[in-house]
């Protein structure tokens, strides 16, 4: 089994000054946060060089080298690589050279008045030598911001002195004064060759540049721009083909233009066909960004996925990181990819997610905030800077974790172990049959022969060691290897958990977290798989207080929860374990009934609450797709039958059990909406209906009463008659009357509806102002209910028009129809005999 851990590779002792190096760093992360020291350090594409940008009061470059011969490290004279003093510097390119001889690297300086350094280091001549300096930009009054290279251009982002032109606003001069320029070059080891300046986009707000093989990406400084429409969107450019893409953070490529060669482009032109769409978007910020070579960069977003923005403008989502984790550890991050690995470093936690499937391989604590990079001598291993030094990330073969190994077994006195597991099960179990309140201890068991069975118990247990190193049985013992065939699975389980109680305690700090997580994980499995008592849960939850991260983890493995990356969870998780997971135990007397639900007296929750607590924790927007899994597990046939319990588990949805562990119902109401909505009961549809009237979310109310609408007429009647009464006292829903016309239920009248608009209807007592608002534009109008007036009364009509003819009656009663002779059907008698015998035949009888 191999699992990825991070390996020093050097700690700074190699590099020249490394002393000073790791006292810098100590001194700057306890003064300073991490950020902002590990932003300001570069290292050379090769790994040999360390560069840290110094900021004001005290401008400069601290270089620490490495040389592969190790005798010349002491033979560096420069302390630091920069003439122009008193000048910031914005950052630093390093130049490729073709054919160059080993240890041979140029590095660019670039400063922000728009000078640049140009230094070379060799080894063979002991360290940096200046070879240039020369002036990137035309205007001694530019001032550069951002710089990167690309192919065979120089590429930076420039601010100029603002226009004094009365047409231009305040903001346009705050805000639109940066412009993008490039410059071809030529670079040798004597030095560097410039074409001229070209200014490829003007009037930009403040671009962060980022070149990525041959397109370089414009993403918005948030910090500086107050104008918000500005960061939902950033550029992607060609600087060989002038070609222009509009991207956003949700849905890729907005906009494609291209330039003309005799023309230069303007930011305002060149979003301008976009103006309206951007109005209608809020995306994500960007906390976090690398190039990845081939015109693609990856993305880091404040939604929580890590993206991939492809050159041809398709947004690819990779992984979506936990809810909580960038708000826990800010924006504090770093990422990279190798090969077919993406790192990434989110405070004091490293992530490798497979970029194929976006399956997390890996998740490494790490002591300290660590800088990712890619050394070219070694692409496929993630690399990273910290303070204590560099390392690397390999593969690591380890044991099982779940094996006992026989090292641990042989410290382990297992026939002590089992015995006293053996009393200790006993005193639980006569404890429960007593009626004394006097506590039962193994102690007292064992004297004076008051239980017998340990006896017979430990004698089992001995038979079974006895048995596990010989695998001989005797042929009389058939009772007795029924009782050990009873007993295995119990016994080789406890020898488990006490071996990886012993690997914990001699475990190093590298594999402690495995073994812990593994412990948990075992533990929360065997006490799924009976039922809890109270003791029990409340060991339940001393374990997700002691170890939130690894009984998360636990839960995901035990409940085999899945998300299919549409918010949808599934399980495999068997019936009886959902049984469990679903039960209540009574922990106090008053837990339901209490003011405070969510925190009880004993600080003790039910496993179900439990696992909300976790998931709120970790995974926030699982919460409702967990409760509609518990709903569907709770009502299927295979556990219709359920016994919760009848003290209050069974007149208690799970809805509002999950309710109950949100810790701020005011901070959590969309979650809050997102549960009652999820639970399918009419009360709860409307009180989340209601919460969503209140905040105002007009688009999600039309949503809901459109979908739960269908559910029953009850239901649609009530939503339909509060929907109007918010529409009898303001305007708000004017855009979506439409909808709400065609919910309108079939025995609606209009007096019905009538009644209820002037029974909802705002005061007017209240006199306004000339400068207050129209009392009359918050009131519905005629006009705005005549078609659902006339909806209803054409329905009226058409219902009335089944009794017309009942209605319609003639002036005079319809004449009386001629009576028909029917001859009704004979009985022969007696007489009626004698007359037949006694008329000739064809002669007629007449009858009286």
């Amino acid at each position: 089994m191999t699992q990825h851990v991070l390996e020093q590779v050097t700690d700074f002792g190699d590099f020249t000054r490394g002393k000073e190096l790791k006292d810098f760093l100590k001194q700057s992360y306890a003064k300073h946060s991490s950020k902002s020291c590990l932003s300001n350090i570069r290292i050379s594409p090769d790994g040999r060089h360390i560069h840290i940008i110094q900021q004001a009061p005290r401008t400069g470059l601290m270089t620490h080298d490495r040389y592969q011969r190790a005798h010349l490290v002491q033979c560096e004279e420069h302390l630091d690589l920069v003439l122009t003093r008193n000048v910031s510097i914005v950052d630093l390119l390093y130049f490729r050279l073709n054919d160059s001889e080993d240890g041979v690297l140029l590095l660019g300086i670039i400063f922000e008045n728009g000078k640049a350094e140009l230094w070379k280091f060799s080894e063979k001549k002991c360290g940096w030598s200046l070879l240039q300096t020369v002036d990137l930009c035309n205007s001694p009054r530019a001032k550069i911001v951002s710089v990167c290279l690309s192919q065979n251009f120089i590429i930076w982002c420039e601010q100029r002195p603002p226009s004094e032109s009365s047409s231009v606003s305040s903001a346009d001069r705050r805000n639109f004064t940066y412009c993008i320029c490039k410059r071809t070059f030529d670079v040798d080891e004597r030095g560097i060759s410039l074409g001229g300046v070209k200014t490829a986009l003007h009037n930009n707000p403040h671009y962060s540049l980022i070149s990525t093989g041959d397109v370089v990406y414009l993403l918005p400084n948030i910090k500086e721009d107050s104008c918000t429409s500005v960061t939902k969107v950033f550029l992607s450019w060609s600087p060989q083909n002038d070609v222009y893409k509009v991207h956003s953070a949700s849905y890729g490529t907005v906009l494609i233009k291209n330039s003309n060669p005799n023309k230069q482009f303007d930011f305002k032109g060149l979003v301008t066909d976009c103006i309206g769409y951007l109005s209608t978007i809020t995306p994500p910020d960007i906390y976090g960004f690398s190039p990845i070579g081939y015109g693609d960069i990856l993305l880091l977003l404040s939604s929580g996925w890590i993206c991939i923005m492809q050159r041809d403008g398709v947004l690819r989502q990779i992984y979506k990181l936990p809810d909580n984790c960038l708000t826990t550890c800010g924006t504090q991050n770093s990422l990279n990819m190798y090969d077919d690995v993406i790192a990434l470093t989110i405070g004091r936690m490293m992530y490798l997610i497979d970029i194929k499937c976006g399956v997390e391989l890996e998740r490494i604590p790490l002591k300290g905030e660590g800088l990712l990079f890619v050394n070219c001598l070694d692409s496929y291993s993630p690399q990273m800077f910290s303070e204590a030094g560099l390392y690397k990330v390999i593969q690591k073969e380890i044991e099982a974790k779940a094996k006992p190994s026989s090292a641990h077994l042989e410290n382990i006195n297992l026939g002590a172990v089992l015995v006293e597991a053996v009393f200790e099960e006993a005193c639980k179990y006569y404890q429960q049959r007593s009626l004394s309140s006097t506590q039962l201890t193994a102690e007292k068991l064992k004297k004076g022969g008051m239980f017998q069975a340990p006896i017979a118990m430990a004698d089992i247990i001995r038979d079974y060691l006895g048995n596990s190193k010989t695998k001989t049985t005797r042929k009389d013992s058939s009772g007795h290897e029924k009782l050990l065939s009873c007993l295995d699975s119990e016994l080789k389980s406890l020898i488990a958990l006490e071996d990886i109680k012993a690997s914990v305690v001699k475990a190093s700090e590298k594999h402690l977290h495995s073994y812990c997580e593994t412990l948990v994980q075992q533990e929360l499995c065997r006490l799924l798989s009976s039922e809890i008592d109270r003791e029990n849960l409340q060991y339940l939850n001393s374990m997700f207080q002691l170890f939130p991260t690894e009984t998360w983890q636990a839960v995901q493995a035990v409940l085999q929860l899945r998300c299919n990356g549409e918010g949808s969870l599934s399980t495999k998780a068997p019936a009886e374990l959902w049984k469990i997971v679903l039960s209540t135990v009574q922990t106090t007397p008053n837990y339901y009934n209490s003011k405070q639900k969510n925190t009880p007296a004993n600080g003790t929750l039910p496993v179900f609450e439990l696992l909300c607590q976790s998931i709120f924790k970790f995974q926030p927007s699982w919460l409702p797709s967990f409760l509609e899994l518990a709903q569907q597990q709770s009502s299927s046939s295979s556990t219709s039958s359920w016994n919760f319990g009848k003290e209050n588990s069974e007149s208690l949805p799970l809805y509002k059990r999950a309710l109950a562990v949100l810790p701020c119902k005011s901070a959590c109401q969309d979650l809050e909406v997102e549960l009652l909505l999820c639970s399918q009961r009419p009360n709860a549809v409307m009180q989340a209906l209601r919460m969503l009237i209140g905040q105002g979310q007009w688009d999600r109310v039309t949503q809901v009463a459109e979908r739960y609408s269908r559910q029953s007429p009850l239901l649609n009647k009530e939503i339909f008659t509060t929907l109007l009464s918010e529409v009898s006292q303001h305007r708000d829903l004017d855009p979506y009357l439409d909808l709400l016309w065609a919910l309108c239920p079939e025995d609606m009248t209009v007096t019905g509806i009538l009644n209820l608009v002037l029974k909802n209807l705002p005061s007017t007592t209240e006199s306004y102002g000339p400068f207050q608002g129209d009392s009359h534009r918050s009131q519905p109008t005629i006009g705005l209910l005549k078609p659902l007036l006339s909806k209803v009364l054409q329905r009226e009509t058409r219902s009335s028009q089944r009794y017309a003819d009942i209605l319609q009656s003639p002036t005079l009663p319809p004449p009386t129809p001629r009576r028909q002779v029917i001859e009704l059907a004979r009985v022969n008698t007696e007489l009626d005999i004698d007359l037949k015998e006694e008329t000739p035949t064809g002669s007629p009888v007449t009858s009286v």
